[in-house]
C-alpha cells in the first residue's frame, strides 16, 4: 500500500499502513476506544469550580462525574493494554517522578485529606496516560481526538450562550464569557479556543484537513475567545502560532504564504483597530489593577514572604486547590512552589525543557509544528494560569506533545513460515 494520505489517514501514521518491502505488516493503528479514553481525560480536567450555571449544579455531582471520568479511562485504558505495553519517555518518567514530592508534602495532611485524594487521582492520571503511550508513535491520532473533544466541550458553552446570554456573560465576570451549562471560566475557554485553533490552523497548512471542516472549528472557537477576553490564551496562541509556524517555514510553502499573510494582516489591524484592540485588552481595567495583573502580584507576594519549614521549602505543603489565603494563585510555578516545594518546580522544568529540547533536535514536519506549539502555549500561560503540577488540561497539553514528538515505532518483522514438508512415496523408501 502506498504512503499516500487516506481520508483522514497520515502518511506513516496510525491510520495508514504502510508496509516496506520485506517486512511484516505493521498493526491497524490506534484502537477508537483510545479516543475515548482521551476524551474521559479532558473531562475529568475540566474542574468542578467556575460561573453559576443555568441548571444549578451541586459541585459534589460535578467532582463524581470528573473522577467517574478518570476511573472508566484508566480501565477502559487497561482493557485496552491487558499486556501492559508501554513506551517509556521521558515525559512519563518526569510526571510520574512529580508524585514523589506530592505524596511526601501529602501526607503531613497540612492541606486535609483532600490532597491524598488528589495525590491518587495524578496518579490515575499518569497511569493512564502511560498505558495510552504503546500509541503513541508521532501521528496526528491523538491530535484530532484533541480537537474534537475540546470542540465538544466549546459547544456546549456556545448553546449556553444562545439559550441565557445573561447567565453566559455575567456581570460578576464583567460580562465575560462563562460555561452557562457546565461551570467553566472565561480563563478555561479561552485557552481551549486557542488551543484548538491553534492546532487546527497547522493541519490546514500540513493539508491534513480541508478548509471548509477548519473553518467550522477556528472561527466558532475565536469568536468565544474574543468574547472571554482571555489575554493569556490570546498571547500564546499568537507567539505559539509564530513558532510553530516559523518550524515550517523552511520546509513548506503553505506555511510561508500564510506567515506572509498574517504579518501583512496583524500590521493592517495594528494600525487600523489599535483603539478598538487596546479597549479590549485592557478590558475596562485601570493602570494599576493591570500592573499588578487584576491582583494576582498581590498573592504572590505574600505567598513569598510566608514563612516556610525546610520541609515545605523542599517539597511544599501538598496538593490543594491552587489557592493562598483563599485567593487563588494563577502562577503555574508559585503553584507548584506552594504545594511541592523547590523538587516539584524542579521537575516541571526538567518536562518543558525536555520536551521543549526534543522538539529542537527533530527535523521539520507537522507533528513538530503542533508540539511546539502545545509546548509554547503552556510556558506562557503558566505565567498567569496553574496547573502544570497536577492533572490539568496543561499536563495532557504536554501529553500530547510528548505523543507528537515520540519517535515511530519500528515495524517487527514475523518469523520466517517453515520450509513445507515434502511426502516420500512409499516405493522410494523401500528402494532405500
Amino acid at each position: 500500500m502506498s504512503g499516500k494520505p487516506m481520508p483522514g489517514g497520515l502518511p506513516g501514521g496510525p491510520d495508514t499502513v504502510v508496509t516496506p518491502p520485506g517486512a511484516a505488516p505493521r498493526p491497524a493503528g490506534t484502537p477508537k476506544m483510545a479516543g475515548t479514553v482521551w476524551g474521559l481525560l479532558i473531562l475529568n480536567t475540566l474542574g468542578s469550580a467556575g460561573a453559576k450555571t443555568i441548571v444549578p449544579l451541586p459541585r459534589s455531582l460535578i467532582q463524581v462525574v470528573t473522577m467517574g471520568a478518570l476511573v472508566a479511562a484508566f480501565v477502559l485504558a487497561l482493557a485496552l493494554n491487558l499486556r501492559l505495553r508501554i513506551r517509556p519517555g521521558a515525559f512519563l518518567f518526569l510526571l510520574t517522578l512529580l508524585l514523589v514530592p506530592s505524596v511526601i508534602s501529602s501526607a503531613h495532611l497540612e492541606s486535609g485529606f483532600g490532597a491524598l485524594f488528589r495525590c491518587g487521582r495524578l496518579a490515575l492520571f499518569a497511569g493512564t496516560l502511560w498505558l495510552l503511550s504503546r500509541w503513541w508513535d508521532g501521528g496526528l491520532t491523538f491530535v484530532r481526538h484533541h480537537i474534537r473533544m475540546y470542540f465538544a466541550v466549546l459547544g456546549s458553552v456556545a448553546a449556553g450562550l444562545v439559550i441565557s446570554p445573561g447567565a453566559a456573560l455575567p456581570e460578576l465576570y464583567g460580562g465575560r464569557l462563562v460555561g452557562a451549562l457546565w461551570p467553566l471560566t472565561p480563563p478555561q475557554i479561552g485557552q481551549y479556543a486557542a488551543v484548538i485553533t491553534g492546532l487546527t490552523v497547522l493541519l490546514v497548512l500540513g493539508r491534513r484537513t480541508d478548509r471548509a471542516g477548519a473553518a467550522v472549528v477556528i472561527v466558532p472557537s475565536l469568536v468565544l475567545l474574543a468574547l472571554t477576553h482571555t489575554r493569556t490564551a490570546t498571547l500564546g496562541l499568537l507567539i505559539g502560532l509564530t513558532l510553530a509556524i516559523g518550524s515550517l517555514v523552511m520546509t513548506s510553502a503553505a506555511a510561508r504564504r500564510f506567515f506572509t499573510w498574517a504579518v501583512l494582516c496583524a500590521a493592517v489591524a495594528a494600525v487600523g483597530f489599535a483603539s478598538a484592540l487596546q479597549t479590549w485588552f485592557l478590558r475596562g481595567q485601570n493602570q494599576e489593577n493591570f500592573t499588578n495583573l487584576t491582583g494576582r502580584a498581590k498573592v504572590w507576594d505574600a505567598l513569598l514572604a510566608a514563612p516556610r519549614t525546610a520541609t515545605e521549602e523542599a517539597f511544599g505543603v501538598g496538593l490543594g486547590d491552587k489557592s493562598f489565603g483563599g485567593l487563588p494563585i494563577d502562577n503555574s510555578w508559585l503553584a507548584v512552589y506552594n504545594e511541592q516545594g523547590l523538587t516539584g518546580i524542579a521537575l516541571v522544568a526538567a518536562i518543558i525543557i525536555v520536551l521543549g529540547g526534543v522538539a529542537l533536535l527533530r527535523p521539520p514536519s507537522l507533528s513538530r509544528a503542533c508540539a511546539i506549539f502545545l509546548i509554547s502555549y503552556c510556558a506562557i500561560a503558566s505565567y498567569t494560569e496553574a496547573g502544570l503540577g497536577d492533572a490539568s488540561p496543561y499536563l495532557l497539553h504536554l501529553a500530547l506533545a510528548a505523543c507528537l514528538l515520540a519517535a515511530p515505532a519500528a515495524a517487527t518483522p514475523l518469523p520466517a513460515p517453515a520450509a513445507p514438508r515434502r511426502d516420500v512415496p512409499r516405493w522410494a523408501k523401500d528402494r532405500r
